[in-house]
């Protein structure tokens, strides 16, 4: 039909289950970076950059999610101190 491409109608829950699935493992990395930052008596540079980078991807994907009303249990916004 001249080109045109059916989508499925289920793209937007694939997406939404994927970002929930970007959220955990950015959590889980937050989490492990924060420790390793803990763990070390000597802190570089490096190491604090890792913590807020971990930090900060964690944070848009949770904002992402928030923006597009993704509900589910899953997500905790107990977990962020500001």
């Amino acid at each position: 039909m001249l080109g045109f491409r059916r989508f499925p109608k289920n793209v937007g829950r694939q997406y939404d289950e994927f970002l929930l699935d970007s959220i955990d493992r950015a959590k889980d990395e937050w989490d492990q970076a924060a420790e390793t930052e803990q763990a070390i008596s000597e802190v570089d540079g490096e190491i604090v950059a890792q913590t807020r980078l971990a930090r900060q991807k964690y944070l848009f994907l949770y904002r992402e999610a928030r923006e597009r009303n993704v509900s589910n249990n899953r997500i905790q916004s107990s977990v962020i101190d500001y």
